[in-house]
């Protein structure tokens, strides 16, 4: 995986970049602030920008939104010290493919990095349960902007649904609805084609704050999560 670092602390920077290394991750840049991450993302087009927040010239959630829509191939993870739910928040809705804690164990960090390559999202639980509860609020009302959700098939709906249940990964996906993980992937791409959005956590709220999918699951099968 090539990866780009910004941080605007060089010693976290060096210890990082010798973490990622020792996993066989290649850095291939460091930025120091958000625009020279965004300026490294267009030249260098990594897999994944692991993204600080609080950087001088431009801040982690500008520098996550400019990158996620001017180059969508390319994924954001937040990766910061800071917890505060809005910043979450935001950095999803800036199309961030993930929000990690600095205080994350190594060996879940790399299990959550390594997912992000499934387009899974690279989230704690402990956040997810934040994000979900944040946008199953009474009062978050439908972005104007998304395709009317009645676009989705039947079974995007039900992919949809199981990954509002948590489960995120194309082989659980796959296991619960009895297809390959190809298959998954298409419809979780047609997912997020059709309502606009870059990434599955995004889709996950999206479902949530549209009531789209019910949050206490009542119309879906015993069995499933």
């Amino acid at each position: 995986m090539k990866i780009v670092i910004a941080d605007n602390h060089p010693l976290f920077r060096d210890g990082l970049k010798s973490l990622l290394a020792s996993h066989d991750h290649e850095v291939v840049g460091e930025a120091p602030n958000g625009k020279e991450a965004v300026r490294l993302a267009h030249e260098l087009r990594p897999d994944v920008v692991l993204m600080d927040l609080k950087m001088p010239e431009m801040d982690g959630i500008e520098a996550t939104r400019r990158i996620t829509t001017e180059l969508p191939e390319v994924k954001v993870v937040v990766l910061t010290a800071y917890d505060e739910d809005s910043n979450l928040f935001e950095a999803i809705k800036g199309g961030a493919s993930g929000y990690l804690l600095k205080d994350l164990e190594s060996k879940r960090f790399f299990e959550l990095l390594e997912g992000v390559e499934r387009d899974e999202p690279a989230l704690t639980p402990s956040l997810a349960k934040k994000l979900l509860e944040e946008f199953a609020r009474p009062g978050n009302g439908n972005d104007d902007r998304r395709e009317d959700p009645d676009a989705l098939t039947e079974r995007e709906g039900e992919v949809l649904a199981r990954m509002v249940d948590g489960v995120t990964s194309n082989r659980d996906l796959a296991r619960e609805l009895g297809v390959s993980e190809n298959t998954i992937k298409f419809h979780v791409r047609n997912i997020l084609d059709k309502l606009h959005l870059h990434n599955r956590a995004q889709a996950v709220a999206y479902a949530l704050k549209s009531g789209l999918v019910p949050v206490d699951g009542d119309d879906r099968d015993d069995g499933r999560r």
